[in-house]
């Protein structure tokens, strides 16, 4: 495929998938706004009905949350290439009405500001483009393939919910997993994700005994003390080795200061690239439950779990496939692992899989301060668009001839 064509094609439609990109990121999606969670699925269905896709709503088992949409062009049948996308972000409404977090065009930065520019609704956007072009420029192709564009209503929050009803929906097998979180682009190239860390969430309980700080100081068990000799092991953890991380975010005990406290709480989180070194850290975090130094009572348990997805020979070989496509478009494909969790976490068992085939951009999950005191929301490089959806089409073109 000449390359040209699709050039010419993305350009074409440029216009129209930064507007839609413009009217997804004006529908508040904060996961626990069932609303507009749903309002952003009813939208994306919408703009991909006129490709020959099929909706189907499904209700996430998250209380509170929206519905996952599964968008179906079924071509002659075959196990799906897999379009993973999702409706929900960060923000909640207050805090974008706050900041005044809104569709902010900088063309002078070449930046688009707003919530969810990047992650993902920026994704959204591309895959439509993708698409798209594919379907001027290689229409047979297109027509044949069978295409499952997913999106879930929940991904900013732990949960395998998603990953099971996409994997309902493709009979547990796929052709190929593409996420389209955000994918940098630095001195080194073009980044695609092919492996993330796993995750695993926990919490220490210490039950002492309260008593007087003064004239009772004996007779108390000190909660605290008790957290306070076990968080350096915890934290200790960490190893650059092993590629896993411990970050210890929240600890909680005590009332006042004349009262020896009775109980205390602290938070953790362990990530890692390997499911062995993680398995380790758990098991680790398990073994603290019992009676700390002091004779104060520690529970420990397991509040989420997340797997990693390690990697694969077949994620590798996908990835050469896009790196063959950069390489005629004459730019450089990275392959990068990745810290942060994503929908990869759950679908790679399903097939070959590849991730941060999105657009460019920063500040996602987070909000800088501007020079001037105000705050900058995450935003997207529109730039980066059109030669990250000719580079998605001319590897998709590959592997769907094969």
């Amino acid at each position: 495929m000449n390359t040209s064509l699709l050039q010419t094609a993305a350009e074409r439609h440029l216009p129209a998938a930064l507007d839609l990109l413009r009217r997804l990121v004006a529908i508040n999606s904060f996961t626990a706004n069932a609303a507009g969670v749903d309002a952003v699925a009813r939208l994306t269905a919408e703009a991909f009905a006129p490709l020959g896709f099929t909706a189907e709503f499904v209700p996430c088992v998250i209380p509170g949350s929206g519905h996952h949409l599964f968008l179906t062009h079924r071509g002659n049948g075959g196990d799906p290439v897999l379009l993973i996308t999702h409706s929900d972000t960060v923000f909640p409404p207050e805090e974008e009405q706050r900041n005044d977090f809104k569709w902010d065009e900088r063309p002078d930065e070449g930046r688009i500001y707003g919530p969810g520019t990047v992650d993902i609704k920026g994704g959204t956007a591309l895959i439509w483009l993708i698409l798209h072009i594919l379907r001027d420029c290689a229409p047979e192709a297109f027509a044949q393939t069978h295409w499952l564009v997913a999106a879930n209503a929940a991904e900013e929050v732990t949960g395998d919910d998603f990953g099971l009803a996409t994997a309902e929906r493709c009979a547990g097998k796929a052709r190929a997993v593409l996420v389209f979180e955000g994918g940098p682009v630095d001195e080194r190239g073009w980044h695609i994700v092919t492996s993330r860390k796993g995750r695993s969430t926990w919490q220490l309980k210490a039950e002492g005994k309260a008593a007087h700080a003064g004239s009772k100081h004996h007779d108390g068990v000190n909660a605290i003390d008790a957290l306070a000799r076990v968080l350096p092991e915890i934290a200790a953890l960490t190893d650059a080795t092993q590629k896993r991380t411990v970050n210890i975010g929240h600890i909680h005990g005590g009332t006042v200061v004349n009262r020896v406290p009775h109980e205390a709480r602290a938070e953790w989180e362990c990530r890692a690239v390997e499911p062995t070194a993680l398995q380790q850290a758990d098991d680790f975090f398990a073994s603290l439950s019992g009676t700390a130094a002091n004779g104060a009572k520690l529970t420990a348990e397991r509040t989420g779990h997340t797997a990693a997805w390690p990697g694969s020979i077949e994620s590798e070989a996908l990835f050469h496939v896009w790196h063959e496509a950069a390489d005629a478009m004459n730019l450089t494909a990275v392959s990068v692992p990745r810290g942060g969790l994503s929908d990869a976490n759950h679908l790679w068992q399903l097939a070959p899989t590849l991730d941060g085939l999105g657009p460019d951009g920063g500040n996602a999950h987070c909000s800088e301060r501007a020079a001037d005191g105000s705050k900058l929301p995450e935003f997207v490089k529109p730039a980066t668009f059109v030669p990250k959806a000719v580079l998605n089409a001319l590897a998709l073109l590959k592997l769907v001839s094969h």
